[in-house]
């Protein structure tokens, strides 16, 4: 077996990220082809075969798996290593990923995204709505907003930046019916406190979704009440909160710890933190 170069091995870990050539060919830059010939340098160096290929694109073998793990920790390192000769004083430039759930994306930090613009013109912000969890480890996202604290993921960084309020909203001369969330999200603390609501209350739910942005929508247009963020749905002249505050969910930012140390990821974490809610001002009108 010889020496696997570098170079061979961010093909194989791109390869397993993506599941597919087309998808680690738009990681790297690079076409298929190319995908495919360091990928076959990869198993002749190692004398393995890395990849099966399924129904649903390239799936590692075992040995492809753990060449993939090892490689990805070679990653790591090579990234630490560029984010301490980066140093501190390295300018507040480049592009960073963030995903955070669609409700917080689209509505609290998105209107914030100028002022961050202005302060960092070489800033590049790659801003993702995703009701999932996208991967740190996997390069899915640089950073990561969440609305509990992380199980899983272990060697993310976290740090608890805050927390929202959540509080019943509806339309003036809406529906008296509630608001839920699918049953894939039944475990979500809103969608609990909501079954629970309504079978205090003897409303029915009358429509669910699988987002809190969804949800805004149909308690504006008179659905019914949803459970929203005091501090996004409150901005919503559309709507009156509809009762007290009834839970509050802790936000969790994720880095990866490979960029900890570069200037553009401690620029986008603070800036996030700042965009969060200190205080909820409006109060029950209804």
């Amino acid at each position: 077996m010889q020496d696997v170069p570098w170079d061979h091995l961010r093909f194989v870990l791109a390869a397993a990220r993506a599941g597919s050539r087309a998808g680690a060919a738009r990681a790297l830059g690079v076409n298929e082809s190319t995908v495919a010939r360091r990928v076959a340098q990869a198993e002749a160096a190692l004398g393995a075969r890395l990849f099966e290929r399924g129904p649903e694109g390239l799936v590692p073998t075992q040995a492809g798996a753990e060449v993939a793990a090892r490689a990805e920790r070679v990653e790591l390192e090579v990234q630490g290593a560029a984010a301490a000769v980066a140093g501190t004083d390295a300018l507040v430039a480049g592009t960073v990923r963030v995903s955070a759930v669609p409700i917080v994306a689209n509505r609290l930090l998105a209107p914030a995204l100028p002022a961050l613009m202005a302060a960092h013109p070489g800033l590049v912000v790659e801003l993702g709505a995703e009701p999932r969890n996208l991967s740190l480890t996997r390069r899915e996202a640089d950073i990561a907003l969440r609305l509990a604290r992380p199980e899983e993921e272990q060697r993310a960084l976290a740090r608890r930046v805050g927390s929202l309020a959540y509080a019943p909203f509806a339309a003036p001369g809406g529906r008296e019916a509630w608001l839920g969330y699918e049953d894939a999200l039944a475990d979500l603390p809103p969608a609990r406190w909501v079954e629970q609501a309504a079978r205090e209350s003897g409303l029915p739910v009358a429509a669910r979704a699988r987002d809190a942005e969804t949800l805004l929508e149909m308690a504006a247009a008179g659905a019914g009440r949803a459970l929203l963020p005091v501090a996004v749905a409150e901005r919503d002249r559309r709507l009156v909160q509809a009762g007290p505050v009834a839970l509050r969910r802790e936000a969790w930012l994720m880095t990866h710890p490979a960029l900890k140390g570069l200037a553009r990821i401690r620029a986008v974490a603070d800036w996030i933190a700042a965009s969060l809610p200190r205080r909820s001002t409006r109060r029950s009108t209804r």
